[in-house]
């Protein structure tokens, strides 16, 4: 079940929860928060004082609240100042049920690392006041096209399930190097896995968890436009298969090997689009298609 949070979404940004430690040397809540925040001391008692910090049940808690060990507490943290993604959000689709975007490159999903209040998700709380939206699924933040937003609590998980139980055929376009001893149409499979704070998944041996079906589409003899169609949805799935053939996509500081990019330079994208999203309506029972209007192209020779 899911738990309940007892603080209302505020200009599109949710409340950040905190666990209290189970064996800690502070007496109270404010102690243990400036100890962990301490150059944030005087916002911290500004929100104590202001009724802006609430324990599980919504109780708002003061400066001399004392530190119950393992319990959560609720506040709205202050987002940092943060780089503005020069490229707009396209809408595609909106209804009482789901708003469809065209994401650009290096847009985050969901407010995450150094993209809070400049993730699509809560651009688009603010944009059309719909403080409940949520994510059907996602998209890596240097992948552009069409990404599906629930607007309503009470519709969420039914389209979300959709994504969990592969209920939605999903078709990319990516641009790589072109390999004439590559055969295509190919299928891929292979074991994947992500750990929690590593930024880069890898391919381990094992059962498959992970296949794409690939084409190529179109080449000039040096790059390939692919049209990729996964059937399993790992992190970074797409990206790890183009670079296990040997032809990583254009763009990709990830893979093979990672290399850093900064915040503000947007000269070399990643070439994968999320092209096109079809399902059945969970609600209507009719088949829906989205299709992105971004292209991709072939590097021009020099």
């Amino acid at each position: 079940m899911a738990r309940r949070v007892p603080l209302p979404v505020r200009d599109g940004l949710g409340p950040t929860r905190i666990r209290m430690p189970e064996d800690s040397p502070f007496g109270t809540v404010l102690e243990y928060l400036v100890a962990r925040f301490p150059q944030d001391e005087s916002r911290l008692r500004y929100k104590l004082n202001a009724r802006e910090v609430v324990d599980a049940d919504g109780q708002a808690l003061t400066e001399n609240s004392p530190l119950v060990p393992r319990s959560d507490i609720y506040l709205y943290r202050d987002p940092p100042v943060e780089p503005v993604v020069p490229f707009p959000i396209e809408i595609v689709h909106h209804d009482e049920n789901i708003l469809v975007i065209d994401k650009p490159h290096f847009l985050a999903t969901m407010p995450r690392g150094a993209y809070i209040a400049r993730s699509a998700l809560v651009l688009l709380r603010r944009r059309f006041d719909l403080p409940e939206l949520s994510p059907a699924h996602r998209l890596d933040r240097l992948t552009a096209g069409v990404l599906v937003f629930t607007v309503r609590p009470d519709v969420r998980r039914a389209y979300q399930e959709l994504f969990a139980e592969r209920a939605v055929t999903k078709i990319y376009d990516a641009v790589a190097r072109y390999d004439p001893d590559l055969e295509f149409p190919r299928t891929v499979r292979s074991r994947m896995i992500k750990e929690r704070g590593v930024l880069r998944a890898e391919e381990v041996p094992g059962e498959p968890n992970a296949e794409t079906f690939l084409e190529l589409s179109e080449h000039d003899g040096r790059h390939g436009m692919y049209t990729l169609h996964p059937k399993t949805g790992r992190t970074h799935q797409l990206r790890l298969h183009m670079n296990s053939l040997g032809i990583p996509i254009l763009g990709d500081n990830f893979y093979p090997d990672f290399y850093d990019v900064a915040g503000d330079d947007y000269s070399n994208p990643l070439r994968l689009l999320a092209r096109s999203i079809s399902f059945r309506d969970p609600f209507t029972g009719r088949e829906r298609t989205f299709v992105s209007n971004r292209k991709l192209e072939l590097p021009t020779r020099a």
